[in-house]
């Protein structure tokens, strides 16, 4: 069995498409998708509807790991139910979500609902998450069931995987985007391997994949004029790269970017035990 893993796509169908065509997924492959398929972009609905339409009839398996844009749209759509005022505050300033929502059918939604907050990927000693983990986190659920389980400060604490980029130097503690200083570290430049090889998206990478000694980043900047990318792990031999261009849609916020630290893959099966 192949498993792809696919970086941020934020909308962009036709790189999505040229992808996928590329990879050559069958009977018995995984794909995943690490999140945020929507937002920036010029096709988020397209995105959504093309994913659902994948998971419902391709004859491989289809993994939505939830990003912090879907989680945003989630509370969007749950708020125009159940707290109108908060919606049309959420609306006000972010337009994108009543924009998308406006586009997305009851099945689209409902898709959207069944992503998962992570993915163990046991035979390569791998974990994905959208963001990252922070140094703080001293335990990870092994499933999604036991997660669903914690609740209060531990819960809300454990969402923080969607977002991580930044981390306090002194306690490795999250930090907000924009409430980092200098010296205060990327969350994989630190990170110890304790929950086995991360492989994320969230942060974007104009050079390409970022590897990390402990960590995979695959958000290659698809709408930044980057490139779209997935990891491959095979069936047999070494993890590798494919990508596709990406389109030049959105701004990049380059000065908000750590800088990359190398394009070699540190990820390895693990040996027999």
């Amino acid at each position: 069995m192949k498993t792809a893993i696919v970086g941020d796509v934020h909308g962009a169908l036709g790189p999505l498409e040229t992808l996928l065509a590329k990879l050559d997924l069958g009977a018995g492959d995984r794909l995943v998708f690490v999140g945020d398929l929507v937002d920036k972009g010029p096709d988020p609905a397209g995105v959504v509807k093309f994913v659902r339409q994948l998971s419902e009839s391709a004859p491989y398996e289809v993994v939505l790991v939830e990003g912090n844009h879907e989680d945003r749209h989630r509370r969007y759509y749950v708020n125009t139910q159940k707290r109108p005022k908060v919606a049309r505050i959420m609306a006000r300033e972010a337009p994108e979500l009543p924009a998308l929502d406006a586009e997305l059918s009851e099945d689209d939604r409902a898709y959207l609902a069944t992503a998962i907050p992570f993915l163990h990927l046991s035979a390569w000693g791998a974990l994905v998450v959208h963001g990252g983990i922070p140094g703080t986190q001293r335990s990870f659920p092994e499933t999604v069931e036991e997660a669903s389980r914690w609740h209060g400060r531990r819960a809300k604490a454990f969402r923080k995987i969607l977002r991580t980029r930044y981390v306090s130097a002194e306690t490795g503690k999250f930090l907000a985007l924009g409430a980092n200083q200098p010296g205060d570290p990327f969350w994989a430049d630190i990170y110890d391997g304790r929950f086995g090889h991360v492989i994320f998206g969230h942060q974007p990478w104009l050079d390409g994949p970022a590897c990390f000694p402990h960590a995979t980043g695959i958000d290659t900047a698809a709408v930044h004029g980057g490139r779209l990318t997935a990891l491959i792990l095979p069936e047999a031999g070494a993890p590798f790269f494919e990508s596709v261009p990406g389109i030049d849609y959105a701004p990049r916020k380059t000065a908000d970017w750590p800088d990359h630290p190398g394009k070699t893959l540190k990820l390895v099966r693990p040996g027999p035990v």
